[in-house]
């Protein structure tokens, strides 16, 4: 089953990549919108419910503003909120998040396992980079938000990880480039090197399901698949969109 859920405003909504946290929406926009594709999402079985806690929400924005090194993101306000929401709803035991570039797309993965907007408690949320200088910009950036070490950034080729990942991974975040000409198609080297270890139930969020679907067009044919996932939706809420896919 293969879905559209569509923001009204998602091609005007734009942010300054430089400036991610500058307000560009009254936060009840931000807040109504997001609530919209939670309750897509739960109505295709993809989540349990839609309720999540706005105020530890908030704290973790907060912490991350205030204590990550950011030299850009294409991350919104409203991606950052989603990606919180679905963690926080899920609450996925083991994750895994491939292209985490500074760490802030892993974090607001992560964020409600540690750190201030930690409303459960994971076992491991493993974020990976290929470039060792931002994977070790990203592991300081985490290291500040959570003295735990439940989130953490390891240097490595995702697909190589993926594939030897020794537990299964209840949620799987792709936002990875592959070398040369490969580019965003690499998600579904990492899918399909991960994917006996996603049990049914376990969900894949793949940023860039807009601006770059051409790129993923072999992915997302086979996330769109019944043969090999339950359901699969194509949020759009911003620029960039993110297609949620369930096991």
């Amino acid at each position: 089953m293969h879905r559209i859920h569509a923001a009204i405003d998602w091609q005007s909504y734009h942010i300054d990549y430089a400036d991610p946290f500058r307000v560009v929406e009254p936060l009840d926009r931000e807040i109504a919108v997001v609530a919209e594709a939670l309750h897509a999402l739960h109505m295709a079985g993809m989540l349990a419910h839609t309720t999540y806690d706005l105020e530890k929400m908030l704290a973790h924005r907060a912490a991350v503003a205030a204590l990550f090194d950011i030299p850009w993101t294409a991350i919104t306000p409203r991606m950052q909120r989603l990606l919180y929401a679905i963690s926080a709803i899920a609450q996925p035991r083991r994750g895994m998040a491939a292209g985490v570039f500074c760490g802030y797309t892993f974090i607001s993965n992560a964020a409600a396992a540690v750190g201030p907007g930690a409303c459960y408690t994971a076992e491991d949320w493993l974020g990976v980079e290929i470039k060792p200088d931002e994977a070790a910009r990203a592991e300081r950036n985490i290291r500040r938000i959570d003295p735990t070490g439940v989130a953490h950034v390891v240097a490595a080729d995702a697909v190589d990880i993926a594939a030897h990942y020794p537990q299964t991974i209840d949620l799987l975040y792709l936002d990875a480039d592959g070398a040369g000409s490969r580019g965003k198609g690499v998600y579904l080297d990492i899918l399909e090197a991960a994917e006996d270890r996603l049990p049914t139930g376990s969900l894949v969020l793949a940023h860039n399901s807009i601006n770059c679907a051409e790129a993923l067009v072999d992915y997302l044919a086979y996330v769109r698949d019944a043969a090999h996932f339950h359901a699969s939706i194509n949020v759009m809420i911003d620029g960039e969109g993110l297609e949620v896919s369930v096991k």
